[in-house]
């Protein structure tokens, strides 16, 4: 009976699940991050590993904001039919949706639609996005002048993992050199590489243990500043005989002054705990959520080089970079030509149920999925520019194939609207070209 119990509890749990790797593969110079070496020799056929699409293939300098000319721009009002023609795409599940895109392929006539883009939810490993906010934030209030020295203190800090990191599953890679493929595994404690590494572990493979490392050291800069770095002593000391109270205003510093500084609405998006229960046994949070709405303004944010600067809003495009397997709304197959930007999150929860097999992605109390991405189609050359955040919890439904099928949809509805209007503007050109021809005869 305790073993049954036991299981059941287990079933309950809410559980994230993602994975996923990204940054330019041609990075390793300007990061230092290694697994980039061995995707790289992927790539050029000297070690064993999957294929990738081909619009995973940019090269760093290829990977840039494309909307730093219109830093006054702000979202306009919902085009009604836009929000018309999206609502039909959602289909039956439409009211348990919420959804915000912002199409930016013609500049001067963008286009903004929301379904229940105010519908509020824990947005799981998307909240990561918060987390490399807030490091780069703390990195430019320390050398704001310096983004030489920030890139130093991101590939020279050795970052050792250690109680911090309990408990994870997801798997990151690991590669050195002579190696014949690129290790996959969970990070374990002691497990030392750098604080870029770290970050991309995160960002990448969408580890909750890399992110609570990557947590614990920006409460470090917060904290010690200029003097960061610290010891391993200082660290520990700092940890250990600071009370719970005073850090969680640390932690609230670091994690969510940023939000408010960079003209984003903390009350529509916030990460407010540690990925980890041994993060969050150290340190208190606060609960942590996200808008359709708000992600979509984090992303424009992003493209306009707001988020701090230009330099910040670079790095952490990059880090979006999908150059792996891409899974949940970026696995359509309508994006394999397009580059994309990518992250989520998934919490799911099940009960016991007869005839009923609880698997991820699918659950029958929460199924809870959230996917933000900027696309742009086709990598080298878009005729296509979007952004758009989905939010979602339909029971009992496979949530990842259900995002992966409306990625599809709104990709294809956005090509042959924009081919029409684009023929549209021909046929009108062509039209007033004839009709002045006429009058100078």
């Amino acid at each position: 009976m305790k073993l049954l119990s036991f299981i059941l509890t287990l079933i309950m749990l809410p559980v994230w699940v993602g994975i996923g790797w990204s940054y330019p593969m041609d990075g390793y110079g300007h990061t230092g991050i290694s697994r980039l070496q061995g995707l790289l020799k992927v790539r050029q056929g000297k070690i064993s590993g999957p294929k990738r699409v081909a619009g995973a293939k940019l090269g760093i300098d290829q990977v840039d904001l494309r909307l730093t000319g219109f830093s006054s721009f702000t979202m306009p009002a919902p085009d009604p039919d836009l929000v018309v023609r999206i609502q039909t795409l959602l289909g039956e599940d439409a009211d348990n949706y919420g959804i915000a895109v912002l199409d930016m392929t013609d500049t001067k006539a963008p286009r903004y639609a929301a379904i229940r883009g105010s519908y509020k939810s824990n947005p799981g490993s998307v909240g990561k996005l918060i987390v490399a906010l807030g490091v780069f934030q703390t990195l430019a209030d320390i050398y704001p002048d310096d983004t030489e020295k920030r890139l130093d203190i991101l590939r020279s800090t050795m970052v050792r993992a250690d109680a911090f990191i309990q408990s994870d599953h997801h798997k990151v890679p690991f590669w050195t050199p002579g190696q014949s493929r690129i290790q996959y595994r969970p990070i374990r404690q002691g497990n030392e590489a750098s604080l870029w590494t770290y970050l991309d572990w995160m960002m990448s493979a969408s580890s909750n243990a890399a992110a609570a490392m990557v947590q614990k050291q920006l409460l470090l800069m917060a904290r010690f500043g200029r003097d960061y770095p610290v010891t391993k002593e200082i660290a520990t000391a700092f940890f250990e005989e600071t009370a719970k109270k005073e850090l969680g205003k640390w932690f609230a510093k670091g994690i969510q002054e940023p939000v408010i500084r960079n003209g984003l609405d903390i009350k529509a998006f916030r990460q407010g705990s540690f990925f980890t229960w041994g993060g969050k046994k150290k340190v208190p949070g606060t609960t942590s959520y996200a808008t359709p709405e708000a992600l979509v303004q984090f992303l424009l944010k992003l493209e306009q080089g707001q988020l701090v600067d230009t330099f910040s809003s670079r790095e952490i495009k990059r880090l979006l970079y999908m150059t792996g397997k891409r899974i949940r709304y970026a696995s359509s197959p309508a994006l394999y030509q397009s580059a994309v930007y990518f992250k989520s999150g998934s919490l799911y929860k099940c009960k016991p149920e007869p005839g009923f097999k609880c698997i991820k992605y699918k659950g029958n109390v929460l199924n809870q999925l959230c996917s933000i991405a900027i696309i742009e189609h086709p990598a080298s050359q878009p005729k296509l520019h979007y952004l758009v955040a989905v939010m979602s919890n339909v029971l009992y439904k496979n949530s990842a194939v259900a995002h992966q099928t409306l990625a599809t949809r709104l990709h294809r509805f956005l090509e042959k609207d924009h081919a029409e209007r684009l023929a549209d503007s021909e046929k009108a050109l062509l039209k007033k070209s004839e009709y002045t021809e006429k009058k100078i005869r």
